[in-house]
């Protein structure tokens, strides 16, 4: 499938039925026709990587943007659970996100003060402080981490640097983020460029679930696939596959949630 054949995003979104924070409304900080990621995962719904060059948008113009969204939602007495950073790729590449986030929360505090703002990130910059600081801030910083076996995870995620590695994320996740971070993990099997995948192996938990013990998130989210992925070899994880998965993932003393 062609990676430029998903539906453009604008820089605000929605609100829309999210399965795992409900009424969200989304913040795309990447160019809107162009998708741009430091990951390139085979189930992504924006497709594959578009390697055409996009302009990022300035913060004023998202905080204008925002704004504006928020007053009218207010207006049509609308409801909104959260407002999610999200979009047609990795939220933390842009220079501004620190800047940006702390603007995000002001407008959230004034129009919404019950919505949580929250990041969806690959955890591709948790290394870099103003990231650092910027997820700390908000109320549910959701970081992926699809497989704690390098090999998969070059599969499934297909990192577009080769310093991106299991070993690096769980380095500093573990030493900045134990107890501060939502852990999310898309569960699929399939097969991409001839290599097949299967991240819901025995192998596969046993390692996953070390890597958790190792973290300590303050909560798990696990779901599969809802939308059209951009490969056609890939299948989604069932409804019961995934409740046995939460049902080890909370014998191990973790909070999940299922998004079926």
């Amino acid at each position: 499938m062609d990676s430029n054949s998903r539906i453009p995003l604008q820089q605000i979104y929605g609100p829309i039925q999210s399965r795992r924070l409900g009424e969200s409304l989304g913040i795309n900080l990447m160019p809107a026709t162009v998708k741009i990621c430091s990951f390139d995962c085979v189930y992504c719904e924006c497709g594959l990587n578009d390697y055409r060059i996009g302009q990022m948008p300035k913060q004023e113009d998202i905080r204008l943007e925002l704004k504006k969204k928020l007053e009218t939602l207010v207006l049509e007495n609308k409801i909104v659970d959260g407002i999610t950073f999200s979009g047609n790729g990795e939220p933390t590449m842009h220079p501004d996100f620190e800047s940006i986030v702390n603007t995000v929360c002001e407008l959230r505090n004034t129009y919404f003060p019950q919505a949580k703002v929250n990041v969806l990130s690959n955890a591709c910059a948790i290394d870099k402080l103003d990231v650092y600081r910027a997820l700390c801030k908000v109320d549910n910083a959701i970081l992926k981490l699809d497989s704690a076996i390098e090999s998969t995870m070059r599969i499934i995620d297909r990192p577009t640097r080769e310093s991106l590695t299991v070993k690096w994320i769980l380095k500093h996740l573990v030493e900045k983020y134990q107890e501060k971070i939502i852990i999310q993990t898309m569960f699929v099997r399939g097969k991409y460029n001839e290599l097949l995948f299967d991240n819901t192996t025995d192998e596969e938990i046993t390692a996953w679930i070390a890597a958790l013990k190792k973290i300590k998130p303050k909560q798990v989210m696990i779901y599969s696939l809802d939308r059209k992925a951009p490969i056609d070899d890939i299948e989604s994880v069932t409804i019961d596959e995934l409740q046995a998965i939460a049902k080890q993932v909370k014998a191990a003393g973790f909070e999940v949630v299922v998004a079926g």
